[in-house]
């Protein structure tokens, strides 16, 4: 990609995708959500809060990573390709798993340990837990290779017209989340777990819709103009959204409950949850494009560290966590401590640890720094 055709607002918007998903973990352990961490008392409104950004920064990085990944194919082959693909994904995946994961796994399973070292002989060791966004990021990546193949070829024009007119209309965005809703809801009576493993269909589809999706919106130029030309239909579709998600969530179960099986509830819950997702993705993206797609040092610098910020932060959450928990303070004191602790330690080890090196850097995904500006 060149420099003239750089979009600035998607740095911004990943960058503010990681970051939200920084602060979802920081508010994990008070939630009673069952994360690696626990404090002793839980927030109910925290929670309620939380279940909310639970569905679009994942999504929003998916799709974010969809047009990422359809930028660095325009530049290589498909060999070319997957070679960088593997250094920046599996090689800060296989070095996480072996020395970034398993201070979580300590924490969480300490009274089961007798020293550190236990983490590498009990087994566990080998867990992924937050790193399984890079893994199935790659997964996403190769496999989909053929498809970026054909979505570069004319053989694509058919595909990328019907989207061209089916986004020309005012609602015709919003007619792309119908196929999403639909397939959720019958992988979710296969696949019903939460899971983020590659093998968890409704998991994986529903996050490699929005994944295709960057790949197709980046395909289509004027599918990015109609999502800034319909940002505020789309806006209003959201707050109709949000509005139906947040009434079904605090709806109590016993109004339903004798009308409805639990499965026609469940079905609900993903239609809200994927509705709530899907307009307030397309709407982010239509005002990324008014807002957010200037250049800038911050962003330059932003953009270089939040990868490693994202390999590090859950680590440092966890750690300082343990810890910070065991205060005798309120929950938002904890959460306040907690971020003021681990943000400007990531930051640290990022600056003093991995950015001034070359090793660091190729196990934390970034370039050399003789490449930077290659």
């Amino acid at each position: 990609m060149t420099e003239k055709k750089r979009r600035y607002d998607l740095d911004w918007l990943r960058v503010i995708a990681i970051l939200a998903v920084y602060l979802h973990h920081v508010g994990m352990p008070f939630n009673g959500d069952g994360f690696h961490i626990m404090n002793a008392e839980s927030s109910k409104v925290l929670d309620d809060v939380m279940v909310f950004f639970e569905q679009f920064r994942l999504p929003l990085l998916f799709l974010i990573s969809g047009t990422g990944t359809m930028f660095a194919f325009s530049k290589r082959t498909w060999v070319q390709f997957l070679k960088e693909r593997s250094s920046r994904l599996i090689i800060p995946l296989i070095f996480g798993v072996l020395f970034i994961v398993p201070p979580q796994t300590y924490y969480e399973h300490i009274k089961d340990f007798n020293s550190y070292w236990d983490v590498y002989t009990s087994g566990l060791f080998v867990e992924i837990n937050h790193l399984w966004f890079i893994k199935n990021l790659f997964v996403f990546s190769s496999m989909l290779i053929p498809f970026i193949l054909f979505l570069k070829s004319s053989k694509s024009d058919s595909l990328i017209n019907l989207l061209d007119k089916v986004t020309t209309k005012k609602y015709g965005i919003l007619l792309w989340a119908v196929p999403l809703i639909v397939i959720t809801i019958l992988l979710k009576k296969v696949n019903p777990s939460d899971s983020k493993d590659i093998t968890n269909l409704s998991s994986t589809f529903y996050y490699g819709y929005f994944f295709v999706f960057g790949m197709l919106f980046t395909a289509s130029y004027n599918s990015w103009n109609h999502l800034k030309s319909y940002r505020k239909f789309n806006f209003i579709c959201f707050i109709i959204s949000f509005l139906l998600f947040y009434g079904y969530y605090l709806l109590p179960s016993e109004y339903i409950s004798p009308y409805l099986s639990i499965a026609s509830r469940w079905g609900l819950w993903y239609l809200v949850c994927a509705l709530v997702s899907w307009t307030l993705v397309t709407t982010i993206l239509g005002y990324g494009q008014v807002w957010f797609n200037k250049k800038s040092t911050l962003l330059q610098k932003c953009n270089e560290a939040i990868y490693p910020f994202y390999i590090l932060h859950q680590t440092i959450i966890i750690v300082l966590g343990y810890y910070i928990i065991q205060l005798n303070v309120n929950i938002p004191s904890k959460i306040g401590i907690l971020f003021l602790t681990s943000f400007p330690l990531i930051l640290i080890i990022y600056r003093v640890l991995i950015y001034p090196f070359n090793i660091p850097r190729l196990l934390f995904g970034m370039k050399k720094k003789d490449r930077l500006n290659k």
